[in-house]
């Protein structure tokens, strides 16, 4: 039995390392840390899908100047907090956010989601004990429930979600999807089941999707899927993450709040608290129903008024990771190095034109 840990012994271990993680982090010096209050930019698998197996993301994060990376949960855990705490205080970069590592946190039956939540709290732990403190996963925009039934399913499943997560500090965003397609269903529509959708290294969910960018569960290829309409909006996610708990929020996507039709006003009545990460992108003027994931363009080559998008994220008071996210646009002879840097910089770019970086 020599060397081997009970869950008891390993989750004593991450809460003792989350603890000294929260006064190493603050002593990292990074530009990237929400404290020196400005936002940053954060690696996303979507602008180097072909950076190779974790850490390599991590590592050209850092050689472009990214203030943070969007992590890659399993391989990260299988390494060990020391070792990858080590890996971020090397790199001097912040392990910004990962997926919620959970298999259909909003689909199956109830017994088998709670039979998941006692790993879900050692996940949290571990999560934190590296210095990340951020969770997401992905919000289908229909149902094959009626809206109020369906509504009632994911609260009851996020309140259950927001209690383990809460013991290591750990806040879960939902990324609302805009496009009209999405929320009709059908072929190429909404993703099935509410599975994660960020990063990647999360479990998959049930049934898997995927998208170019290495992202699993809730995908949106083939036919089927559910047909009513959900929550697509900013407003709408933000009611329901606080009827989940105090540590839900959202993943405001700039692609998918566009396509919503989302305001600033949105944007600038929304509690700071309820913003857990940022998504850019950009998109030219399309009719709705031509509109597809994977036609993104980068920041400034578009419509959308990012500076407007920005400004309004400045005057709530958010100061965290915006990871550019550019699904479709890196040519497949680009390298995971060129891309990288193509996005840091015209995501940059912007941010310094909306004065916010």
């Amino acid at each position: 039995m020599h060397g081997l840990i009970t869950r008891r012994d390993f989750l004593e271990r991450t809460a003792a390392a989350a603890a000294a993680a929260a006064v190493v982090s603050s002593s990292r010096g990074l530009a990237a840390q929400s404290s020196s209050g400005h936002m940053f930019i954060s690696l996303n698998g979507a602008v180097a899908p072909r950076v190779g197996p974790w850490p390599a993301k991590a590592e050209l994060a850092a050689k472009i100047g990214y203030g943070g990376v969007d992590w890659d949960f399993a391989p990260a855990k299988e390494a060990g907090v020391d070792t990858t705490k080590a890996l971020f205080d090397r790199l001097k970069i912040v392990p910004t956010i990962t997926n919620l590592p959970m298999r259909g946190p909003f689909g199956g039956e109830e017994d088998a989601f709670d039979a998941q939540l006692a790993q879900l709290e050692e996940d949290a732990a571990f999560s934190a004990a590296i210095g990340c403190h951020k969770w997401m996963t992905t919000l289908s925009p229909a149902s094959p429930l009626p809206k109020e039934q369906q509504r009632e399913l994911v609260v009851g499943r996020l309140k259950k979600i927001s209690a383990a997560l809460a013991k290591s500090n750990v806040r879960l965003g939902l990324e609302f999807l805009g496009p009209l397609y999405m929320r009709e269903g059908g072929p190429g529509g909404a993703p099935r089941g509410g599975g994660p959708r960020g990063v990647p290294g999360a479990a998959p969910a049930a049934p898997a999707g995927g998208e170019g960018n290495g992202r699993r569960g809730g995908g949106r290829r083939g036919g089927g899927g559910p047909r009513i309409p959900f929550i697509w909006t900013l407003p709408e996610t933000v009611a329901l993450a606080k009827d989940g708990g105090d540590n839900i929020g959202t993943i405001l996507d700039v692609w998918h709040w566009h396509h919503s039709g989302g305001t600033i006003a949105d944007i600038t009545s929304t509690d700071k608290a309820r913003i857990v990460h940022v998504h850019i992108s950009d998109a030219k003027p399309m009719p709705p129903e031509e509109v597809r994931d994977n036609m993104r363009l980068m920041p400034g080559e578009g419509s959308i008024d990012l500076v407007g998008f920005l400004q309004a994220l400045q005057k709530i008071g958010y100061t965290d990771g915006v990871s550019p996210e550019p699904l479709g646009r890196i040519p497949p002879d680009m390298s995971a190095e060129d891309a990288a840097k193509l996005g840091y910089d015209t995501t940059m770019a912007v941010m310094k034109k909306a004065g916010v970086i």
